[in-house]
């Protein structure tokens, strides 16, 4: 299986983030990728390629054109108006600001643009998430050149990256950029199964109103998980995507079996959507271990997660999203990865 990564990763080293009510060091860091990497590497994923540089014109089929100018220049901005730490939102508007529209204050503005508060940008954030986008786009290419699987090591990751918000470590959606990419390619549905830990209401919030992209997610309930306020199973889609947006919220706690069970559903509804390719944004922090997470799945359960998907007969590009704090987190996903090729 290819894999394609970018070494540009690196410059999002973001030293702080907010949690618990503390300023700590980030749970989403170079450490993640360089883990991952090792153990595709040990586990002899030999064909380990480099993307290819790819342009906006994907993105701006996703993301608001605004949004993408403040995440290129928000940087030089923050530092221009005089802050010298990383760049953290404070005020966000609220259920019933009155007409919220973009402020001109940098400061402002980076609420505006925020869905959470947790996820500092940093100097080197943006050239980290193009990169990301390129691992997508390059993943999404080899597909559509008639390849059956591709991993996109992605980072910083995408899935909580909506329409113009950024937050939960994701910048620009990277698995609804490859989806917009095939489609443009020529595929007519294509489907994107989240299996990260929390939600992603990134994907759901570009993806909500499209029939041409079948969204699911299995995640942590909202009531109890971040990101809290999207994911419950009542929201279904919106307009042209009615019916085709499916979310599977689990308690804590949730181990392999009732996983399992919620995997096969959310691939029945895959099926039934007639997806002509796969993009799976895959979180490994449903891990027994993940410090910010509660699920209970084994490092043996992300083989035969692979092998479940393989089994849809679908071309799959896996696109990187979270799993945190220990070094198994590599190995889990190698293990989907070789489940995946062993079908």
């Amino acid at each position: 299986m290819r894999v394609i990564y970018s070494e540009d990763h690196k410059f999002r080293d973001a030293k702080t983030e907010l949690h618990g009510g503390e300023l700590v060091r980030p749970f989403e860091g170079p450490f993640r990728a360089e883990w991952i990497l090792a153990a595709l590497k040990e586990k002899e994923f030999s064909e380990i390629v480099a993307p290819e540089a790819h342009d906006l014109s994907v993105p701006l089929k996703l993301h608001d054109a605004g949004y993408l100018e403040f995440l290129e220049t928000v940087w030089e901005r923050w530092i221009a108006a005089g802050f010298t730490s990383e760049a953290i939102p404070i005020s966000l508007p609220v259920r019933r600001s009155y007409k919220a529209r973009p402020p001109r204050n940098i400061d402002g503005l980076l609420g505006y643009y925020a869905n959470s508060v947790e996820t500092s940008i940093t100097e080197g954030t943006y050239r980290a998430a193009i990169a990301a986008k390129d691992c997508a786009l390059s993943g999404a290419d080899h597909l559509a050149a008639g390849n059956r699987f591709a991993f996109s090591l992605c980072r910083p990751p995408g899935h909580h990256a909506g329409i113009d918000l950024f937050g939960g470590y994701c910048f620009l959606n990277n698995a609804a950029i490859a989806a917009q990419r095939l489609l443009d390619k020529g595929a007519g549905k294509v489907a994107i199964l989240d299996v990260d830990f929390h939600h992603g209401n990134g994907t759901q919030d570009v993806t909500y109103e499209r029939d041409d992209i079948f969204f699911a997610s299995l995640h942590g309930d909202p009531d109890d998980a971040f990101p809290y306020f999207w994911g419950h199973a009542e929201e279904t889609g919106r307009g042209r995507g009615e019916g085709f947006n499916a979310n599977f919220p689990m308690p804590a706690g949730t181990a392999w079996p009732a996983y399992r069970e919620a995997l096969a559903a959310a691939l029945g509804r895959i099926a039934d959507f007639g997806a002509e390719a796969l993009i799976v944004s895959l979180g490994v922090d449903t891990f027994e271990k993940d410090p910010i997470s509660f699920f209970r799945l084994k490092t043996p359960d992300y083989l035969e997660m692979g092998r479940m998907l393989a089994a849809t007969g679908l071309p799959a590009l896996t696109v990187m999203e979270g799993g945190y704090g220990v070094p198994e987190i590599g190995y889990n996903v190698a293990n989907v990865l070789i489940g995946i090729e062993a079908e």
